[in-house]
């Protein structure tokens, strides 16, 4: 077993490095904690939706923002579209489980607002309807895929396509990033609050 143990350890840490030796992803990420700190100063919000463990990534950096990463500071406003039982079980039982993310998009969403789209495949409909939606209202949007980025590298203003078509490796990636973006996000906003 310990073996394995280690294998695992060493995949990520080959998936990390890849990401850390790819300058154009990394100025993809600069660009959008960039993005997100205008935003936030500008009276906006950020959405954020994926599906099972890209739906706990989601909830994940919500947290994270609403409440604080490593300053106690106010609130940003952040809303994960995976959590209310109410709404998402009545969008899936009236329009089907491929409009649960693009019809809060619709109800929620603001023009200049930032929408966080998390699928390590990049085909999820849910989330591919949630960004033509996006398109529509004027909503900046971001995507955090695989390797390929599926069908969201198109749709996307801001796609950035972890190096790995291996799932845990790829959401291990993802939450990663949520924390680089969180860290810098918070830091220009509040880090002279220290």
């Amino acid at each position: 077993m310990l073996s394995v143990i280690q294998s695992h350890i060493q995949s990520s840490i080959n998936v990390k490095s890849a990401l850390l030796q790819n300058t154009a992803l990394l100025g993809q990420i600069n660009e959008v904690c960039t993005l997100i700190t205008t935003a936030y100063k500008n009276n906006k919000k950020t959405l954020l939706a994926g599906n099972g463990g890209s739906a706990a990534d989601a909830q994940h950096i919500a947290a994270e923002l609403v409440n604080r990463f490593y300053i106690d500071r106010p609130g940003l406003p952040s809303i994960a579209l995976t959590t209310d039982a109410s709404i998402l079980t009545s969008i899936g039982n009236d329009y089907g489980y491929e409009q649960l993310f693009s019809r809060q998009v619709q109800a929620l969403g603001n023009q200049g607002d930032v929408f966080i789209g998390i699928s390590t495949s990049g085909n999820s409909p849910n989330i591919i309807n949630a960004l033509e939606a996006c398109k529509e209202k004027g909503i900046i949007t971001v995507g955090l895929t695989g390797l390929s980025g599926g069908k969201m590298a198109a749709l996307c203003d801001y796609c950035i396509n972890v190096p790995s078509n291996e799932t845990p490796r790829v959401q291990e990636a993802h939450i990663l990033i949520g924390h680089i973006i969180c860290y810098i996000v918070e830091q220009e906003i509040f880090g002279n609050n220290k």
